[in-house]
């Protein structure tokens, strides 16, 4: 099954982008005012507000079942699933028009320019092939379509203009910042892709976040900038075609050894071929490699653009660390965007009195709501059943801070992605088999990010504080399993995302990240996505 294309479509395209998530949609858009015919196939469909649990009173409970960040867990017709039994950190991941911004918080701070020179600066990993400095025009344009909230004025970045007013602190972020003073730490609103002022000429189609609180489980008003309501209107305007329950299971070689297209699933579950002078892949650390992987033929039996033997691997998460602290007074915590309060980056440069290098972001989270307040106390045994159950809900409800230790993973070899020899999905298309632990290095960061976010916790008054880490269910940021560079024998693209082995065939995910910083990637990742369709776009006379 691996190996064959069914049934051919006649139509050929200039370039077919797998996958609308936020990388896809970014380069769609930016290929869109091209004199080109450019068609996205996503293996999930559109998602409409009415879909969305957050304004239901049973919301809570949907983050259990089919809004779940795990694809195990939801098993939704578009998902696929993933053998993670041998990583201590689960996938999480989402498959639709707009990928996994639906489910994630909307937290958008930028890698340092430090993230980019990890070798000169501290003798791991490898440099990147591109800079902070070749990469902030695109910050910025990528700023101005999603939106951006945040304070300008940030110590740890070079200037970041154009900000929407921030999403206000609340009674929590307020306490906790009170903290981060006495301790005198860096601490900074965070920057959020959450619309907080709309004017007559930028995102006069949306509206403005109301403070409901829910967005990881999708934001039905339009305030959080998925991409769906983002990137998605402007290019589907410019002429890109969106073909949704199109899954894609192989990219095919022609005898010239380029790209020729991708065989497919249709809507109607019948395998399909498609042409086109161009591929870009956009599919995540994880889906991205298990195309190419899934792509094997006589040239390249180890998987497509795999001569390097480096396709899948150097996977990278984010090992999450996570502690809480207990106030006695009502912090109104459960109020306000999940993700989006504040940050400190305190920690997040090398210091080798620490034991380690590089370092972590430490992020302020928004409490819990009512149901998920009731069910972790339970099952932790601070809130108990029967006649105290409402007086121990309350000493919780409202009154728990959450920080999230956002750990910088370096590169391991051993750390990857392959083809499960058993598990499939619906199509019969291997899964992607993921083996995975933590380094030294993020073991020691970890505990250093666990032990101070106590320390944070303490100051500001908390009555009981805990901590823990890795959490296993925290596998969002997917990196590393396509990287890029400038020698073919330690990278699987070049610095524009274009496969070393075949030259129409381009990578345009967080799989070409180098190293993973200690932030949540998005805004990098479609910063480099827009870098890259730029790339495209350079080639594009000798490709089509």
């Amino acid at each position: 099954m691996r190996n064959t294309c069914l049934r051919k479509i006649v139509s050929k395209y200039d370039v077919i982008i797998i996958g609308a998530g936020a990388a896809g949609s970014a380069v769609a858009w930016r290929l869109s005012n091209l004199d080109l015919r450019v068609v996205c196939l996503e293996q999930g469909d559109y998602k409409s507000s009415d879909e969305f649990p957050s304004e239901n009173i049973a919301w809570e409970e949907k983050k259990y079942s089919t809004h779940h960040v795990s694809p195990n867990v939801r098993r939704l017709e578009s998902d696929y699933p993933i053998n993670d039994s041998e990583s201590v950190i689960a996938v999480a991941n989402y498959n639709a028009v707009g990928g996994s911004t639906f489910l994630y918080s909307g937290h958008f701070p930028r890698f340092h320019p430090s993230d980019f020179r990890v070798h000169s600066l501290d003798n791991v990993a490898l440099d990147w092939p591109l800079s902070y400095s070749e990469l902030e025009p695109y910050f910025e344009l990528n700023d101005q379509i999603m939106g951006i909230s945040g304070l300008e004025g940030d110590p740890a970045y070079p200037p970041i203009k154009n900000l929407l007013p921030p999403v206000p602190l609340g009674k929590l972020g307020e306490r906790i910042a009170e903290g981060f003073n006495q301790l005198g730490w860096h601490w900074w609103p965070a920057y959020s892709a959450i619309l907080t002022q709309i004017d007559d000429h930028n995102f006069k189609d949306r509206t403005t976040c109301r403070n409901i609180g829910p967005c990881n489980t999708g934001c039905p008003i339009g305030a959080k900038s998925s991409v769906d309501v983002a990137y998605w209107p402007k290019a589907i305007a410019n002429g890109v075609e969106l073909k949704t329950k199109c899954r894609v299971s192989r990219i095919f070689l022609k005898k010239d050894g380029f790209a020729g297209g991708v065989c497919f699933f249709d809507e109607s579950n019948q395998s399909q071929q498609m042409e086109a002078s161009i591929v870009v892949l956009a599919c995540n650390g994880i889906g991205t490699p298990r195309i190419l992987l899934n792509s094997s033929c006589e040239q390249y039996p180890n998987g497509l653009a795999n001569s390097s033997d480096l396709v899948g691997r150097h996977l990278m998460f984010h090992p999450y660390g996570w502690v809480e602290g207990v106030f006695e007074e009502d912090l109104e915590s459960h109020l306000g965007p999940q993700g989006c309060c504040l940050l400190s980056q305190e920690f997040y440069e090398t210091d080798l009195k620490r034991g380690f290098v590089r370092g972590y972001t430490m992020q302020l989270l928004r409490g819990a709501g009512p149901l998920e307040t009731a069910i972790s106390g339970v099952n932790r045994r601070l809130i108990s059943w029967g006649p105290d159950f409402h007086r121990s809900f309350r000493r919780r409800f409202g009154k728990v801070a959450n920080l999230a230790i956002i750990v910088e993973d370096l590169p391991d070899f051993e750390n990857r992605v392959t083809l499960d020899d058993h598990l499939c999905d619906q199509h019969g298309i291997p899964a992607p088999k993921v083996r995975y632990q933590l380094g030294d290095n993020s073991r020691k960061m970890m505990a250093h990010g666990l032990r101070h976010g106590k320390i944070l916790m303490k100051t500001c008054g908390a009555l009981s504080t805990s901590a823990f880490g890795p959490v296993r269910h925290t596998g969002w940021h997917l990196m590393g399993t396509a990287r890029m560079g400038n020698d073919p024998k330690d990278s699987v693209v070049n610095r524009f995302g274009q496969s070393h082995d075949i030259p129409n065939l381009f990578i345009a995910d967080s799989s070409v990240f180098v190293t993973s910083g200690g932030v949540n990637p998005m805004s990098t990742l479609q910063a480099v996505s827009l870098w890259i369709a730029d790339g495209i776009r350079q080639e594009l006379g000798d490709l089509l």
